[in-house]
């Protein structure tokens, strides 16, 4: 499917870790720390999710007033949210189970998040910024109901390294497709990267 956000994990071939999937929310705390400062650093004293997504959506609004006003994306705020994003998907994909390597900061491992950068004038409406949050819910509200689904393959998914060794194929891709439906909705809506209106699809 041609669109301008793809995204990928590769499958662990092999038997996994079943020692560090057990204790995988444990394991990650140092991480999620360091997600935490750079969230706090950016949301002047929120707490929670709020802290940790602040440092990616800060710049939604400069963005907007930027595409609205002057019809441009500079390309450092497009690095950042691409880079960060980037990050979060690397966590996301050792919380989810589907990779044993640590998270890294800065390398790509076999977490694979890529964003085309806009022709502002050419290829984005500089209005359509203003209503992309309200013609997504459609996709919020699927994407609740896969996200329940998603965090139930994760349950049985867990049992399944603990016993096997194995994310059985089937559920690593389910996993995989719902993470990917959601960053084409948060590059839409959010990121402000593209107007193409994401489709509902796992693909």
């Amino acid at each position: 499917m041609d669109y301008p956000i793809k995204f990928s994990v590769d499958y662990p071939g092999g038997k996994r870790n079943r020692l560090t999937c057990f204790f995988r929310l444990f394991v990650a705390i140092p991480i999620m720390i360091v997600l935490g400062t750079i969230g706090t650093s950016y949301s002047w004293g929120s707490s929670g999710a709020q802290s940790a997504a602040a440092g990616m959506t800060i710049l939604f609004v400069p963005t907007l007033l930027m595409i609205l006003f002057r019809q441009k994306y500079p390309r450092w705020w497009f690095d950042w949210n691409l880079a960060f994003s980037r990050f979060l998907a690397r966590i996301a994909a050792f919380l989810y189970l589907m990779r044993d390597e640590y998270p890294s900061t800065d390398e790509e491992q076999a977490v694979h998040l890529d964003f085309e950068y806009p022709d502002v004038k050419k290829d984005l409406n500089q209005w359509l910024p203003l209503v992309k949050w309200f013609l997504v819910i459609p996709h919020i509200i699927v994407l609740t109901f896969l996200g329940i689904a998603a965090g139930v393959v994760l349950f049985i998914a867990w049992f399944a390294i603990l016993f096997t060794g194995v994310f059985p194929k089937g559920m690593f891709d389910f996993v995989v497709a719902v993470s990917r439906w959601a960053y084409r909705v948060q590059a839409y809506a959010f990121l402000l990267i593209t107007d193409k209106y994401p489709p509902f699809s796992l693909d």
